[in-house]
């Protein structure tokens, strides 16, 4: 058994790339996750606060101050805010989550800024959190993207991950829509990405 594993809980880490710094969220971060997660094209593809309701104020400074924070110390993963290197403004999110200790997996999830997109700001977050958690004695990492959602499919397959299949009718959506979710994966023996 790893020490992960005995502790279920992953270290406060800062994450470093050529153009971003992955760190934990903070206060200053609140308006841009609020108008990121309040971006139709996200709301189209991720449920959130919930399906159906609107993301608030409220809901960016619980995730900023408690939330995020939370899924670390209670030992469900971790999140980070991408942000541009240097003090740059915030990307996007990138975290792992659904960790199961026993097996060592994780889902790994990520929703990138309207004023990020296209630039490959993601795909360079997954492949740090991706090296950072096989190097930690992850056995197996997902992720998991809506199949209509191209550019969210494109990271894992630019990143290495194997295409596992489709889990149909897995996430709500809104509007009482539900969408069919692409499974990707990356075990140790692969090629890192």
């Amino acid at each position: 058994m790893s020490d992960l594993q005995e502790k279920k809980m992953l270290p406060s880490v800062v994450l470093e790339t050529d153009r971003l710094l992955l760190r934990a969220f903070i206060e200053d971060d609140i308006d841009d996750v609020l108008a990121t997660c309040s971006d139709p094209e996200l709301q189209k593809w991720i449920p959130i606060p919930a399906p159906d309701t609107p993301y608030t104020r409220k809901d960016a400074e619980e995730w900023c101050r408690e939330v995020s924070p939370g899924i670390r110390t209670r030992g469900e993963g971790q999140q980070w805010a991408a942000t541009e290197a240097g003090g740059g403004r915030l990307v996007g999110a990138i975290g792992l989550m659904r960790v199961n200790w026993a097996a060592m997996n994780a889902e790994l999830g990520y929703w990138t800024s309207p004023w990020a997109r296209n630039r490959g700001y993601m795909t360079e977050a997954v492949v740090a959190v991706s090296r950072w958690a096989l190097d930690q004695g992850f056995r197996r990492i997902e992720i998991k993207a809506a199949t209509a959602n191209t550019p969210s499919r494109r990271i894992p397959e630019r990143t290495g991950y194997s295409f596992e299949g489709v889990e149909r009718s897995a996430m709500p959506g809104h509007g009482g829509t539900r969408h069919d979710l692409a499974v990707y994966s990356l075990l140790p023996s692969d090629p890192r990405p």
